[in-house]
């Protein structure tokens, strides 16, 4: 009778219990290492943050500083471009004032040339005037015209 007081059912049972205690036992296992591995992961944190918040107080740091140079540089160049302005207007005004002159001059040397010159094969002193007057003009205007091509001119 022994025998028979245990069946398949019970078998199912004692299986079962067998089961979950060896996947209570895996799953707990699996907790234990979880915890270590979470403590491990903790203590790099703590670690990190030790190392790396003071190289990121000196980045800011240098940050600073370069943004500082950085104004400097920035005022510098704002300078430079004030002072090549400067000279280029300055340059303008001398390059206006010498080209006016030689260019007057230039007319007037070819206006007297060729004045000359008409008065001496026409024997008219108006019209010697007349051509002279013409070709100043001209000298001038070609002048002007050479300026402009060179990039001296302002006209």
């Amino acid at each position: 009778m022994i025998a028979s007081s245990f069946s398949w059912g019970d078998l199912a049972y004692l299986a079962l219990a067998v089961f979950l205690v060896v996947v209570g036992l895996t799953v707990g296992y699996a907790f234990l290492r979880l915890g270590e591995t979470f403590g491990r992961l903790s203590a790099f944190i703590r670690g990190a943050e030790r190392e790396l918040l003071p190289v990121i107080t000196k980045v800011g740091g240098t940050v600073d500083r370069v943004h500082g140079q950085l104004d400097k540089v920035d005022q510098m160049t704002d300078s430079a471009v004030d002072a090549v302005e400067s000279v280029d207007t300055a340059v303008r005004a001398v390059s206006l004032a010498v080209t006016t002159p030689v260019q007057k001059v230039a007319g007037f040397a070819a206006g007297v040339s060729h004045g000359t010159a008409a008065f001496k094969a026409e024997r008219d002193w108006r019209g010697a005037v007349q051509a002279g007057k013409e070709a100043a003009a001209r000298r001038e205007q070609e002048l002007l015209e050479e300026l402009r091509e060179s990039g001296g001119g302002e006209g």
